[in-house]
């Protein structure tokens, strides 16, 4: 989509442009469900995060550069146009956000500069057996004891718990009063006692996602966000931020771009007309959820809550993203065939398609699944 920028967001978007030229390593193909090293996104977090430019959604008073709604757009789409990973979302785009609307002047002043220098890697304590969509059923209990909370329970489905310096939590505090009022809100190192963590291997054959076993593991009652039984709120203003990004818009451009030269380079490929017509309907569906996630920069700008979009950019996002990597098979034919070593020397875009279209069958369950999404979105514009 062409946007008509100012002459100061151009020079931005140029600026921006040449860093990412400078220091993102030559793109080989699509990145949306392509697992990242742990070294390769540390070390791209912290470069990032030297420059400035890790928590570039945070306003400058808590260490973000104070961009505009404008130019984190142009930074996110230009970050995906060079094939850079994306950020890790928990510390950045969930917890930071949280701390600041929530947090101590403590809290703030020891966690949040560590996530902006990307010095820090966090997960989120969330979900659990039973207890993942229908998350007030949440069962891992946290009983005062002194100085601490003594926590034992189990949460699931963890994503890069075997990465993570921190967890926040979402905890049980009291058991005697309806159930969205007894849960709480507490950072948990990772390297404290009691803590087990067991690998989850998905469907695209990697390990992305953990279980994590937690045995008399003591938190210090400092690491409490917010009020006891605040958790609840808590949960629902992060997950307003999570959801949002999970969009994915830019990346989605960048996939369908890569989808479209791949076509070209095909005769059979780019002269049938129910494929062109494909791409195209794609791309129409790129568009309109684009023009979504613009509306809720906007009012993000304007000092707003996401409001019932970021269900719906949820939910649109994540099936248009599972819509390209299913061209991307279909196209492909017997070049998305191979698993995980690219065979020949066959586009990059269909080599390792099928791996892709795996790993994105999660992604309309993941943040919320979208069914619940759809019961979110119409309670919150009077549907419900």
């Amino acid at each position: 989509m062409n946007l008509d920028f100012s002459p100061e967001d151009q020079a931005f978007r140029a600026e921006i442009r040449a860093w990412m030229q400078a220091h993102v390593p030559a793109p080989s193909g699509p990145s949306l469900g392509i697992p990242t090293h742990k070294e390769t996104q540390l070390a791209w977090e912290r470069c990032l995060g030297q420059k400035g430019w890790l928590a570039y959604q945070w306003p400058p008073e808590h260490g973000g550069p104070g961009w505009t709604a404008t130019q984190r757009y142009i930074f996110d789409t230009e970050r995906a146009l060079a094939g850079a990973p994306g950020s890790s979302p928990f510390g950045l785009m969930m917890l930071g956000p949280v701390l600041m609307a929530y947090g101590t002047p403590e809290q703030k002043a020891r966690y949040l500069p560590k996530i902006a220098a990307g010095e820090e890697f966090w997960c989120q304590g969330y979900s659990e057996p039973g207890s993942g969509s229908d998350l007030a059923s949440l069962k891992t209990q946290a009983l005062r004891d002194g100085n601490h909370y003594v926590i034992n329970g189990q949460k699931i489905w963890t994503t890069q718990a075997h990465w993570a310096d921190f967890m926040f939590c979402l905890v049980r505090t009291n058991s005697e009063v309806p159930k969205q009022q007894g849960i709480s809100f507490v950072l948990i190192d990772m390297k404290s006692p009691g803590i087990e963590i067991r690998p989850i291997t998905t469907i695209d054959g990697h390990h992305h996602l953990n279980e994590v076993f937690l045995t008399e593991v003591r938190v210090p009652v400092e690491n409490l966000v917010g009020q006891e039984g605040q958790g609840w709120t808590i949960a629902k203003y992060l997950l307003s931020h999570e959801r949002t990004g999970l969009a994915g818009v830019a990346d989605s451009h960048r996939e369908l771009q890569l989808l479209q030269a791949a076509v070209d380079s095909e005769t059979a490929l780019a002269t049938n007309p129910l494929v062109r017509r494909r791409i195209a309907e794609l791309g129409v569906d790129l568009m309109a959820l684009e023009y979504t996630n613009l509306r809720t920069l906007d009012r993000a700008a304007k000092g707003q809550s996401p409001g019932a979009e970021s269900s719906g950019l949820k939910i649109k996002g994540t099936e248009l993203q599972q819509a390209i990597s299913e061209a991307q098979v279909e196209f492909g034919g017997l070049a998305a065939l191979p698993w995980l070593a690219p065979v020949g020397n066959g586009d990059p875009t269909f080599q390792g398609a099928t791996q892709r279209y795996n790993f994105l069958r999660a992604s309309t369950i993941y943040g919320g699944s979208n069914e619940i999404q759809k019961n979110v979105l119409a309670k919150m514009i009077g549907l419900g």
